[in-house]
């Protein structure tokens, strides 16, 4: 059901390229009022439609308990594009986008609201002929989804009239707070859902150099043969950021960056870096390999948490030279809270690929820039014929964000007569090479649900297996109380996070 358009009318894209349309269908956003909807989808949907990779026939329908008309729904979305919007905005195109909006008001928990719904979807399908096709972004707080979910299965909205159409729902992060809840929670959907209509989103993978760290290691020749324990010396991931909590306070004192960042983004990296070839680039391939790899991982118990994974909180300090401060003065925040705002661990793959191999994963708020990036050292030449030059290990490098490329450092020969070597870089950057025509994330992956590629989101045992390797850390972390704050905002963490590896002899890259 999927057909191709001409691009040669986008600016900055390749005039010769094409791409695959999404079915026509209704996305249904729940907690559409909301920050997430502002924010990242409708700038995402109105990506899509601008590029043309929305089918000529679709409805955008916000669902929420605030109470609201059409046009007032459609004058927030005017707004959120004008703040949000990615490239500058077409106001023909924007006009008749925005013709596509549509709003119901209703509580969660009361199947009145769900009523509303099915008659709007009803009229929308009519009006527009989009043939029954549903998805269903849940865009709310978590303890909303289980009550969504039952409210779509006795709206009978859960399931696809007939076999020509179907039916899908996307869930956002945090998937559960431990295996327990997770579990529940992937109970309660497969209740009402199929496996394969269900899309757990997670954002990161949405990036291109994400995605293009497969093509890297298996579309090229020259990478995978070193990618193993004969060649790698040890992995780094770091997910960093100079932002605070913002308006997120409420939720992330009940999260902390292990749930928030490890569990979710740095394993999903961490899977992505280690995973073994898989048969094919789909979804049943690619997730069989993942899980592989998160089953590999080396489980935690309480003497390794304590040895191998720190946690920080930061207190005030500098930023840009701007004084910020600390986590405790953040509003919303308990005066003496615990919460961590910093994770880095040390974990081995007990694989043939990856045996004694470390895998160093950091993540953290008000550190000292924003960089998320994988960095794959290799093992120093065997024979060092250039005694006395202070030669550092080969490293690859993966640039998620702010700037998309990858760089290789290598030493080269410095002009002159003498045997002089220097440390050297050679980079791509994606912004540099295309332009402006890389995809936002959400785009990306909202563009994979509607045309039904699961490949990068996770399915149900792979969620468990990521919260089966934090709940002993959690476990650990209970009843505890650490000395907070323990790094100043503006650094790179605590220094435990540092002694981290200078006990295996090695030190974090500066970003």
């Amino acid at each position: 059901m999927t057909a191709t358009v001409d691009l040669a009318d986008m600016t900055g894209l390749d005039p010769n390229a094409s791409v695959k349309v999404a079915d026509s269908c209704a996305i249904v956003i729940f907690g559409a009022s909301g920050d997430l909807a502002k924010r990242k989808l409708i700038p995402a949907l109105y990506e899509l439609a601008a590029h043309k990779s929305l089918a000529r026939r679709f409805a955008i329908v916000g669902f929420a308990r605030t109470q609201m008309t059409d046009d007032a729904f459609r004058a927030i979305a005017e707004e959120a594009l004008r703040k949000q919007a990615a490239e500058p905005l077409n106001e023909g195109d924007l006009r008749e986008f925005l013709k596509c909006f549509v709003y119901v008001s209703g509580e969660y928990h009361q199947p009145e609201g769900f009523q509303k719904l099915v008659r709007r979807l009803e009229e929308v399908d009519r009006s527009c002929t989009l043939e029954g096709n549903r998805l269903y972004y849940l865009a709310t707080p978590p303890d909303v989804y289980p009550v969504v979910i039952e409210q779509l299965h006795n709206a009978k909205l859960a399931r696809s009239p007939n076999d020509k159409t179907w039916v899908r729902v996307v869930i956002e992060k945090p998937f559960g707070r431990d295996l327990v809840s997770a579990r529940k929670l992937n109970e309660t959907v497969l209740k009402v859902f199929d496996e394969q209509q269900v899309y757990r989103i997670d954002h990161y993978l949405g990036k291109d150099t994400v995605q293009n760290l497969l093509v890297l290691r298996f579309g090229n020749g020259i990478f995978e043969p070193l990618w193993n324990r004969n060649y790698v010396e040890h992995v780094q991931i770091t997910a960093a950021e100079s932002l605070g909590v913002e308006q997120r306070a409420s939720f992330y004192e009940t999260a902390g960056a292990l749930r928030d960042m490890i569990q979710s983004h740095v394993l999903q990296l961490t899977s992505f870096v280690a995973l073994e070839p898989p048969s094919a680039f789909d979804a049943t391939a690619m997730r069989n390999e993942k899980i592989k790899v998160l089953q590999a991982i080396r489980p935690y118990t309480d003497e390794t948490v304590t040895r191998d994974v720190v946690r920080g909180q930061y207190g005030p300090g500098t930023i840009d030279g701007k004084p910020v401060s600390g986590y405790r003065q953040e509003p919303g925040v308990a005066p003496q809270s615990e919460t961590e705002t910093y994770v880095a661990t040390r974990l081995l793959i007990d694989n043939w690929r990856w045996a004694d191999v470390p895998f160093y994963l950091r993540s953290g708020k008000r550190l000292a820039r924003q960089v998320t990036e994988i960095a794959i050292q290799f093992r120093r030449a065997p024979h060092m014929v250039f005694r006395g030059q202070n030669l550092a290990p080969n490293s690859l490098v993966l640039n998620i964000q702010p700037e998309e490329g990858i760089s290789i450092c290598f030493h080269v020969k410095l002009p002159g007569q003498e045997m002089r070597l220097k440390n050297v870089k050679m980079n791509f950057s994606y912004h540099a090479e295309f332009g402006g025509g890389e995809r936002s994330a959400y785009a990306t992956l909202l563009g994979d649900c509607m045309r039904g590629d699961a490949t990068l989101f996770d399915r149900s045992d792979g969620v468990e297996a990521a919260w089966a390797l934090m709940d002993p850390i959690l476990k650990a972390w209970s009843g505890s109380h650490p000395s907070f704050p323990n790094y100043a905002a503006g650094s790179w963490g605590p220094r435990e996070a540092d002694e981290l590896l200078e006990r295996d002899g090695r030190h974090w890259r500066k970003p």
